[in-house]
């Protein structure tokens, strides 16, 4: 499974979006730091979902870092991120 996939399996799980949308942009950061031959190294993740109706910007970000630990502590070198709550 590429890690794309076990990202939105895993953001689709945990947050329930309404709207989700990962981009691999490892091809951006060709020779860069952390970049590997292949890609799926850095990602863009943009989610809408209910459940960060309650939490600060940096809280959702802290909730998406968590639920994706795994990855950011093995394959992905660096994650953008856009979260917003739907109404």
């Amino acid at each position: 499974m590429s890690v794309k996939t076990k990202i939105e399996e895993k953001l689709t799980q945990h947050f329930q979006p309404t709207a989700l949308q990962v981009v691999d942009e490892s091809h951006l950061h060709a020779g860069h730091s952390g970049w590997k031959e292949g890609g799926e190294t850095h990602f863009r993740v943009e989610i809408t979902a209910p459940s960060f109706a309650d939490m600060s910007r940096v809280g959702r970000h802290r909730a998406i870092n968590e639920c994706l630990a795994d990855e950011l502590a093995g394959p992905v070198h660096a994650l953008a991120i856009r979260a917003e709550a739907s109404a």
